[in-house]
């Protein structure tokens, strides 16, 4: 087997995003892999730099490539027609036209759409998200278990990215049925987890209902807002959620939405006798990964270290 070429002779993830550009300017809709095998055409790679693998036995350059295509499509440069298949907006060509030279990272995050859902923890230099930088390690010092949390930590804000981006362009029943899923994977719809979407017209500001104990004696009203990261929900919708928890008779509920509450809307919250759970964007997304709704794992990593009692 071939030895793979050194590691820095491959450009880093954001040193994809014009080759990325490039290909997909022939306006084709590309599938992943072809368009994978394209870039790296494009880009000149050799057959050593092509099987150069991560610790996880992942493909370096097909990581690289996948962290550009994240970073290209929040920015809304490319998009995805359909599973794994990809092709360039107009945003896109009217970028790559503006940077003759070729696009950063430093370029990416100057772009309203993808500041809009770029996640929380970000890369403070030009190597993968999700990775921590020689200089970053020197810096901080951290010990090995403190990278690994530190990089799966950044893997999440990614997906958290992604699936936010997901369930604002998807229906609004799809999202109504989706956070009872996230209800009932935390525990809530009793013995045979039931939750029932009752949103549509006339659902009296109600969009499902899920038994909070095995009898189903007390029940927890939802409503569900798929809003844009910039609308916010006020104080008025609480109000009316509350008037309708009301109208059938409740005292709690747990208003969700993709976006933010105002400080208003907490505030009213906090201050009502009626029992409202405020849920943002930020948190559905947390807790969808940590239920494991609409996720799946991707690799298990093992950590292990010596046992003190086996050499007592």
């Amino acid at each position: 087997m071939t030895a793979p070429g050194p590691v820095s002779a491959m450009p880093v993830w954001s040193g994809f995003l014009t080759p990325v550009l490039e290909v997909l300017a022939d306006g084709a809709t590309w599938r992943k892999r072809e368009l994978h095998e394209a870039v790296a055409d494009h880009v000149g790679l050799t057959a050593e730099q092509r099987a150069e693998a991560l610790a996880s036995g992942q493909s370096r350059f097909d990581n690289r490539v996948g962290w550009a295509l994240s970073g290209l499509f929040r920015a809304q440069l490319v998009d995805k027609p359909a599973r794994a298949t990809f092709t360039i907006t107009d945003a896109g060509r009217a970028l790559l036209a503006q940077h003759p030279d070729g696009i950063t990272e430093k370029t990416l995050k100057a772009i309203p759409a993808y500041q809009d859902y770029v996640p929380v923890v970000r890369s403070t230099s030009e190597t993968e998200p999700g990775q921590i930088s020689t200089a970053a390690q020197d810096e901080s010092e951290a010990d090995p278990l403190e990278q690994i949390e530190s990089g799966v930590t950044r893997l999440h804000s990614e997906v958290a990215t992604d699936l936010l981006t997901r369930l604002r362009g998807q229906h609004p029943d799809f999202l109504e049925q989706s956070v009872l899923d996230v209800l009932v994977a935390m525990g809530y719809g009793g013995t045979e987890g039931k939750a029932a979407r009752i949103g549509g017209s006339g659902d009296g500001g109600v969009d499902g209902v899920i038994d909070q104990d095995p009898l189903g004696l007390e029940r927890i009203y939802v409503q569900a807002k798929r809003y844009a990261a910039d609308n916010t929900v006020g104080r008025p919708e609480i109000q009316a959620f509350v008037g309708a928890l009301h109208g059938v008779g409740a005292a709690r509920g747990v208003f969700i939405t993709t976006s933010s509450f105002t400080s208003g809307a907490r505030e009213y919250a906090q201050s009502i006798g009626t029992r409202i759970i405020l849920i943002d964007g930020g948190r559905l997304a947390s807790l969808m990964i940590r239920y494991g709704v609409a996720v799946q794992t991707r690799q298990t990593f093992t950590v292990v270290e010596v046992d003190e009692d086996y050499f007592e």
